[in-house]
């Protein structure tokens, strides 16, 4: 019981770390706007890393390369949606899926609502469900 009480313990220790982390980089935003405001110019954030994409329509009267776009990003079925990481080659596939698709840039919150709810991860070339993140961690 003892070992237990530790690991949790632990595992709420490094949770709040991170969100400690990333409250203090929200306010670190807000600042820098407040800041650039303040002396009359503009504050642009960085752009973001991370989309989530929902395929809006089915298979018919899609052209080839989209269609293959939407294979290479794991949306097979209409409403299946994917997190996807932001980098040139992968924005100019949004663009070009685009009338097919709809994506947005989630925060945090949503993040994790989506992972808990709707999320798998492979552990030991198994599929497993992600209901919190022991999951994750004993496969790391």
């Amino acid at each position: 019981a003892e070992y237990v009480k530790q690991w949790y313990q632990r595992r709420v220790r490094g949770t709040a770390k991170y969100y400690k982390e990333y409250a203090a980089a929200e306010r670190e935003e807000i600042r820098l706007d407040r800041e650039a405001k303040a002396t009359g110019n503009y504050y642009v954030p960085a752009e973001a890393k991370l989309a989530f994409v929902i395929r809006l329509r089915g298979e018919n009267n899609i052209p080839p390369k989209p269609r293959k776009i939407m294979k290479l990003l794991r949306l097979r079925q209409i409403n299946y949606g994917v997190f996807v990481k932001l980098n040139k080659s992968c924005k100019e596939m949004l663009r070009i899926a685009e009338p097919y698709i709809a994506y947005g840039y989630p925060n945090l919150k949503t993040v994790r609502e989506l992972s808990y709810k709707r999320g798998f991860g492979k552990v030991n070339g198994q599929r497993m469900h992600i209901n919190d993140t022991s999951v994750i961690e004993e496969s790391l």
